[in-house]
């Protein structure tokens, strides 16, 4: 709910970084009934991100189409509206979640008036206690052609193992693969108190609706990983840096210049992959 309500918010933003249309639907609210962007340079910064990580996922999603790939996975997907938007000819998108979360989204995009497309397969799994790799291969995902898996918002709601184990059933995709995700690095000593503060509130926040974050990563850790997986075909940014990527020179004011210590408050995305077969 925290990431759509995000994207939603997103589509007022004057520097606007990513767009989708479906975003307010989906949660059943008018354009203008969300509230205006904040002034909060963090809170504005937090939404921006969550915004451009999908925005650098469906771009290499698009790169990797382009070069043949005809299978997507949503994995945690929630209310992600991608599948309900591909423009993409062919490509078959799997979304992955637990079954209560997508019962409810399909109730959620009924009464949206958001039909499912026929190019839609759900693949219900509780990553903690199921086998992704079976339920992808009960919903019909060809581990012989290539992949490209989406997991954003995830990570941090699952322990160490859960999710590492989701990037090892990834990297046994033995068509080449690639994957976009997020996570969380442990807040620094040198923090800004303010930054600080917010992390800390946010922590709360998620225990208190019992989903505490459960796990973080430092960059070199999680590219040793991935590496020893074979998926070593690797970029990762900062939430600060991704901004960049899309926004160019920040505006008078600086947003970025507010939040250069905001890695581990807003997260770093990553793509890793491999470009050949197993």
């Amino acid at each position: 709910m925290r990431a759509a309500h995000a994207r939603a918010r997103h589509q007022a933003d004057p520097r606007r970084v990513f767009t989708d249309p479906l975003a307010s639907k989906v949660l059943h609210l008018e354009p203008g009934a969300l509230p205006p962007p904040p002034d909060d340079p963090v809170a504005r910064h937090n939404i921006r991100f969550v915004a451009a990580r999908s925005r650098f996922a469906e771009d290499s999603l698009a790169a990797a189409v382009t070069a043949g790939t005809r299978q997507a996975v949503v994995l945690g997907a929630g209310l992600d509206t991608f599948a309900y938007r591909n423009p993409h000819a062919g490509l078959t998108v799997f979304e992955v979640d637990h079954p209560d979360t997508q019962e409810w989204k399909r109730q959620q995009m009924a009464a949206a008036g958001i039909a499912l497309p026929p190019s839609l397969a759900f693949a219900p799994t509780d990553f903690e206690r199921d086998t992704l790799a079976e339920a992808l291969d009960a919903a019909g995902l060809d581990r012989t052609r290539p992949a490209f898996f989406i997991w954003l918002g995830v990570t941090p709601y699952l322990t160490r193992d859960a999710v590492l184990a989701t990037l090892r059933c990834v990297a046994e995709h033995t068509a080449p693969v690639h994957v976009v995700f997020d996570y969380y690095v442990e807040p620094s000593p040198s923090m800004a108190p303010e930054l600080r503060a917010a992390y800390e509130a946010a922590t709360r926040r998620v225990a208190e609706f019992g989903e505490p974050w459960l796990s973080h990563f430092t960059p070199d850790g999680i590219a040793d990983e991935l590496r020893a997986m074979k998926l070593d075909d690797i970029e990762d940014f900062t939430g600060p840096e991704l901004l960049a990527r899309y926004l160019g020179e920040p505006a008078p004011g600086g947003d970025t210049d507010a939040v250069t210590d905001a890695d581990a408050f807003s997260g770093h995305v990553l793509r890793a992959g491999r470009t050949t077969a197993r």
